[in-house]
């Protein structure tokens, strides 16, 4: 197992660097999407419409963020279950998705694309949520602020810890 320090955006070259296994310290910008936003994001697509950020240029991290307490910059950000968001990734990586984050196994078909489109799954450990925002540099809400924690925020990462899945 290698340990690699990248950030984002990353190239296929980079990309096909990586095996099973590394581990990934990751930054740069990042969004956070679960399947109401994802279903969203889809829609936009469906629709000829812009997306709000460029897909190839960050990732998306499968999470739903907890308030922010005070004199922090963010709250807890434990990883999502991935497979919730396999019916929409096909979709995204179609239009440049190179990274998502999230945890646990993803569809055989989820894993196919990923493989088409020389993407990267990586997986946050779970369960260390309040960990992972130590790696937090800058949080805010960016989307959809009416669909609560399922709303997309943009935040910046330094090291964030994350391992080669897919």
């Amino acid at each position: 197992m290698k340990t690699h320090k990248l950030t984002l955006p990353l190239n296929s070259e980079t990309i096909l660097s990586l095996s099973p296994g590394d581990k990934v310290l990751l930054s740069g910008t990042l969004y956070t999407a679960r399947d109401k936003a994802h279903r969203r994001l889809v829609e936009l697509i469906q629709q000829n419409k812009p997306l709000p950020f460029t897909l190839s240029e960050t990732a998306i991290f499968y999470c739903g963020p907890s308030p922010i307490p005070p004199g922090k910059v963010c709250g807890a950000i434990g990883p999502t279950t991935s497979s919730r968001m396999d019916a929409y990734t096909p979709t995204l990586l179609e239009h440049g998705l190179k990274v998502m984050i999230g945890k646990g196994e993803r569809s055989y078909s989820v894993q196919a694309a990923i493989k088409q489109h020389q993407a990267l799954y990586l997986v946050a450990t779970g369960g260390v949520a309040a960990y992972l925002s130590k790696h937090v540099t800058k949080f805010e809400l960016f989307l959809w602020p009416e669909l609560g924690a399922e709303a997309i925020y943009k935040m910046e990462v330094v090291d964030f810890p994350c391992y080669v899945s897919n």
